[in-house]
């Protein structure tokens, strides 16, 4: 049965990571890996980046994504969650203030601090991820 990111197992996992590594597909068809902050629900991650970046560029050109979470180093202690997926961008203000404001509570202080404030910069782009695979192990 395939797994769900709505699994218990799994939000209880994501619930204890501070950051993921979300991988983008470049032009060349070479994988972008980076560290990110994220949200996550049972339906979807959301994450938000600076506008024109390489992954914002790699992401307006082809919305495939793959999420990667773990933890531990070796045999029995290895854990994760890998979820395949596609993006798409949070353009409306009443659907990205929800989840800003869930952001800011779970980086807090240091996203504020990184805005200069509580509003999220013009410059910035709000993306979900939503899941279309998903595969843990060691949960």
């Amino acid at each position: 049965m395939p797994e769900q990111l709505n699994d218990a197992r799994i939000q209880g996992f994501l619930a204890t990571k501070e950051v993921v590594v979300l991988s983008t597909i470049q032009r060349s068809g070479a994988p972008l890996a980076m560290p990110m902050w994220f949200l996550h629900t049972p339906q979807a991650l959301y994450m938000i980046s600076v506008d024109g970046l390489q992954k914002v560029r790699n992401l307006q050109r082809d919305p495939r994504v793959c999420v990667v979470a773990e933890s531990g180093n070796r045999g029995a202690a290895i854990r994760g969650v890998v979820i395949q997926g596609h993006i798409e961008f949070v353009q409306e203000p009443e659907q990205r203030l929800p989840i800003v404001e869930r952001l800011l509570q779970k980086y807090d202080p240091d996203l504020a601090r990184l805005w200069g404030g509580r509003a999220m910069p013009p410059n910035r782009v709000l993306f979900r991820i939503e899941p279309e695979r998903v595969r843990s192990w060691g949960l």
